[in-house]
């Protein structure tokens, strides 16, 4: 509190008057110093008998109140006595003077106090008897102001772990801690490198505006990382008083990384099944969540096993879920090849922010299964007739047979006439020869005709040998002919 104490001040005022009635006090009261009780420091009432009969005695009273809240100090009265008032007593004592007035010394009067004076005497003739008093007193003028010191505290919170494809939401938290008003609080930041916000910057900046004591504003964005790795987020709050707060918040950045791996058979025959491993793994350092490993079969084989995998339109799904980092999990399917050619098995994985995909290739070929059949179509002849031997190729297999050549031995009973066949036969001897049928599709049949004649009697045999490009030794077959007289 500021105190000042202005110079002594000696102050009268003419009094407000109360007429009473006969037999009443006539009462008077007086604001000092200005006569306005809203900006005086003192109030005199004088309480005096309406009426009093010439040479009675009798008492007023003079109350000083200290209208402020604060002490009045060196207060003093001088009351000025009527020429026909006759003096007998007062309360406290006074210090008389020659022009007939009466002073008292009072000293301080305390905030909000009264102090009274009783003034006893006569009335010495018949007339108005008129008092009038001077009251003077030194008063503290006091004010006062507040020193206060507003503090600025800033928080930054961020998420400790995030997946690389996770939004991360920064929280800024400005307060006044002190006391008073902190102006025009502004509050900016430094995203790390790599990071965005969703509206493309790399900065953030608020506005907080007055904060009064004891007052927070808050302020959120979200952002997003490029990239995996330990992250520092810096703030800074200042205020026009100069006024500064700094905060930083730490995150780290991780990432699943799917590989996927698929084995299997480089070649197969044409029905015959085929197995394919499959391995999944988590080479990154957070974990794959919601994993799902689908295998999409080829439309060239047929699902048989495929353990705890769901089949369904062509496609084998596994659920795996989540799998930590440096693990591993390994599943197998197996198929059967329903067409010749070569058949892709690709499998691809997701997760969470990661996914990884793999193929493999299996050839599937046919097998070529030739079935040779020699049929005599006269047996028996007689000597000197013709005999006919049909030689029929049938390929029973699943795969074409590729230059199938015939080669006839005609027993020395027998003698050649003539050929016929989708080849042209040469013959030498006894020997006759196709030239090799380019191919032969699977259930398909040629037949190669060779006519001979008999020309001693006997039990002959007609052989036939066969090869092929698929055949590692030629197959061989023969058929008997009773030649008679």
């Amino acid at each position: 509190m500021i105190r000042s104490t202005p110079p002594s001040h000696a102050a009268s005022a003419s009094p407000v008057v109360t007429q009473p009635r006969r037999d009443q006090v006539s009462r008077t009261q007086t604001y000092y110093p200005s006569g306005d009780r809203a900006t005086s420091a003192i109030l005199l009432e004088r309480s005096v008998p309406a009426e009093d009969r010439v040479g009675e005695a009798f008492s007023y009273d003079i109350t000083l109140t200290n209208l402020t809240g604060h002490d009045v100090s060196e207060l003093s009265l001088t009351e000025k006595l009527p020429s026909a008032f006759n003096l007998s007593s007062s309360t406290p004592s006074s210090a008389s003077s020659g022009d007939r007035s009466l002073s008292w010394s009072l000293g301080t009067l305390a905030a909000r106090q009264s102090t009274t004076i009783k003034v006893t005497g006569s009335a010495a003739s018949v007339g108005e008897l008129n008092y009038c008093a001077t009251v003077t007193f030194k008063t503290e003028i006091c004010g006062s102001n507040r020193a206060v010191q507003p503090e600025l505290g800033l928080t930054l919170t961020a998420p400790a772990e995030v997946i690389l494809c996770d939004p991360i939401t920064l929280k800024y938290v400005v307060t006044n801690r002190g006391s008073g008003v902190a102006r025009n609080v502004k509050v900016s930041g430094a995203l790390p490198a790599g990071w965005t916000a969703q509206d493309g910057r790399a900065n953030v900046s608020f506005s907080a505006g007055d904060l009064a004591a004891g007052q927070s504003r808050e302020f959120s964005i979200t952002t997003k990382a490029s990239a995996t790795g330990r992250f520092s987020s810096t703030a800074n709050a200042v205020e026009d008083g100069g006024l500064t707060a700094d905060a930083s918040a730490d995150t780290g950045v991780t990432v699943p990384k799917l590989a996927l791996t698929k084995s299997g058979p480089q070649t197969r025959y044409l029905g015959r099944p085929a197995k394919y491993d499959i391995t999944i793994s988590n080479n990154g350092d957070a974990p794959a969540k919601d994993t799902v490993i689908v295998d999409d079969v080829s439309s060239g084989a047929r699902v048989t096993e495929a353990g705890s995998g769901q089949v369904s339109g062509g496609q084998v799904t596994w659920r795996v879920g989540t799998i930590e980092p440096g693990a591993s999990q390994s599943f197998s399917i197996s198929v059967v090849p329903n067409q010749i050619g070569t058949i892709t098995n690709k499998v691809s994985a997701k997760a969470y922010c990661a996914e990884a995909d793999a193929e493999t290739t299996t050839d599937v070929i046919g097998i070529p299964a030739i079935l040779l059949e020699v049929v005599d179509n006269d047996d028996p002849i007689e000597v000197g007739a013709n005999e006919t031997y049909d030689i029929i190729v049938i390929n029973q297999g699943s795969a074409e047979g590729t230059n199938i050549a015939i080669t006839c031995t005609i027993p020395p009973q027998q003698e050649y006439v003539s050929a016929d066949g989708p080849t042209a036969a040469t013959a030498q001897g006894k020997i006759v020869t196709f030239a090799p049928l380019p191919r032969l599709d699977p259930k398909a049949k040629a037949t190669f005709r060779i006519t001979v004649r008999g020309t001693a009697m006997a039990d002959v045999r007609f052989r036939v040998s066969m090869i092929s490009d698929q055949l590692q030794s030629p197959v061989e077959e023969t058929e008997s002919t009773h030649i008679y007289e």
